[in-house]
């Protein structure tokens, strides 16, 4: 263990949904997020770093256990489920009790713990305060809110706000009173786990950000509307009617404004850890579930340069904003294109924390505590297993990544794609033909992994073509199959 004494409070900040190039420090220049983008310029930005999965269910899993998704056995978000050419994949419908959450760890160090906002990894007997969590706020089942942004909300684990309070300022308001709170006993460190349910749809914000925004586009003679492209038909079932829709640029009023409104509650937090003598001491890690929603459900953001977005297994469904910040640890203004991935949280906050190491919890992880120190750090590969039908438009793949390349396998058909993405961010140009040694490698280190943990794979689907027919019922996407048994094991 590294001794960085005093041990540091820290804040992880987990946004849903939010795209690679969401932020004006990862290259957006319609969305406005300069709070992120002061943070990011006072401390470190990593430009290759990454969720465990490009839904959200298993990369929140990932995070809290330090094990990839497949390892843990939450594969898919939850309760989803659905068939195309290949049949549904079991998984665990909630976080296994036999996991030990960083959270937990950190509060066996020491540490008081809090969850707010956003938990979605099982019912009231797998909420935050059953995983190691002093404190759970609006933490539940719900994988987005249900009555939307604007209260009533309807949280069985947060009190009701006035009519019209907006969820995002009312999450940022609990924060920063628990922060106020822990001031009051500054020899006891604390992490917060704060999990914005921004920005995943409803797509809703405050009615004069939305109108900034619109204005913003017109100025710009942008039309949102001309920014989507209809493509191919949805390869999963329930969706076979219905057609990928890709937003070709960032240009939609209303998400712009929950990106801004976002930014905005950030500011306000971090202005409460400096005015209550807290900043100087307290470790900032941020980051998002998975890539923006791009293909889908009114398509509300663009992630280029990079491919695609959330639901694929190209980098814009997993390729997130990584941001840390540390006052007198971190050197400002830096960046790295260090790889790391979600497992990798749990081994560092507990170095960080001067904790002892939990190796036989966090088995996928890996502490990035020397790439946040400006030291040499080098995980090695990292790896995705998503073998079920997204509702954004992709089929069931895994993949990895070594260094400069990255590998993809698609169950469907057994097709595979290698990129070089130190000179092909978009994962345009396949090298699977031009480069077989490479192929070979990372394919054989693929399945070496799979085999390793026991990853399920689809199997085919032999009524594929009476459910294309409508001449069977098929899966609707959303529970009809069961979970893996034994989840409380």
């Amino acid at each position: 263990m590294t001794s960085l004494a005093p041990r540091p409070n820290i804040l992880f900040i987990l946004i849903d949904d939010m795209g690679y190039a969401d932020l004006g420090c990862y290259g957006s220049s319609f969305y406005e997020t300069p709070n992120l983008d002061r943070l990011a310029a006072a401390g470190l930005r990593f430009t290759d770093g990454y969720a465990a999965c490009p839904v959200c269910s298993p990369t929140r899993a990932s995070l809290l256990t330090g094990k990839y998704p497949a390892t843990v056995g939450i594969t898919n978000y939850i309760p989803g489920n659905a068939w195309g050419k290949l049949m549904g994949v079991p998984y665990f419908h909630e976080l296994p009790q036999s996991e030990t959450t960083v959270a937990a760890a950190l509060r066996h160090a020491g540490y008081t713990t809090a969850h707010v906002g956003k938990w979605h990894l099982g019912g009231p007997d797998r909420f935050p305060q059953h995983f190691g969590f002093d404190t759970n706020v609006a933490g539940q089942d719900w994988g987005a809110p249900k009555q939307g942004y604007f209260a009533p909300y309807g949280l069985d684990t947060m009190s009701e706000g006035p009519d019209g309070e907006y969820l995002t300022d009312r999450l940022t308001d609990e924060t920063i009173q628990l922060v106020d709170g822990y001031a009051q006993s500054p020899d006891t460190p604390w992490f917060v786990n704060l999990c914005h349910y921004a920005v995943h749809t409803p797509i809703q914000a405050p009615a004069d950000l939305v109108a900034k925004y619109e204005k913003k586009a017109a100025d710009l003679g942008i039309d949102p509307d001309a920014d989507l492209a209809e493509g191919e038909r949805f390869p999963c079932l329930h969706k076979k009617d219905d057609r990928v829709v890709r937003r070709t640029r960032q240009s939609h009023p209303t998400y712009a404004a929950m990106v801004e409104n976002l930014d905005t509650n950030l500011g306000r937090l971090f202005d409460a850890l400096k005015r209550n003598g807290q900043w100087d001491n307290t470790l900032i890690l941020f980051t998002s579930d998975n890539g923006g929603l791009s293909t889908a459900e009114g398509s509300p953001t663009c992630n280029a340069p990079l491919c695609e977005g959330k639901g694929w297994m190209y980098d814009g469904g997993v390729r997130e904003p990584w941001i840390a910040h540390w006052p007198k640890r971190i050197a400002p203004g830096t960046t790295t294109d260090a790889v790391i991935t979600s497992p990798d949280l749990f081994p560092t906050l507990l170095e960080a924390a001067d904790a002892e190491p939990m190796p036989d919890q966090h088995v996928d992880g890996k502490s990035f505590l020397p790439a946040l120190l400006g030291q040499p750090f080098d995980r090695g590969p990292v790896f995705w297993h998503y073998p079920h039908y997204s509702n954004q438009g992709d089929t069931p793949a895994c993949s990895v990544r070594d260094g400069r390349y990255k590998l993809i396998e698609w169950f469907e058909d057994g097709r595979i794609e290698l990129y070089d993405l130190a000179n092909d961010i978009g994962e345009d140009r396949n090298l699977a033909d031009t480069m077989p040694d490479v192929r070979d490698r990372l394919h054989a280190q693929l399945q070496a992994w799979r085999d390793e943990i026991g990853a399920k794979i689809p199997d085919v689907n032999p009524d594929y073509d009476a459910m294309l027919a409508g001449n069977q019922p098929s899966p609707d996407g959303h529970g009809k199959f069961p979970p893996i048994p034994g989840s409380d094991h």
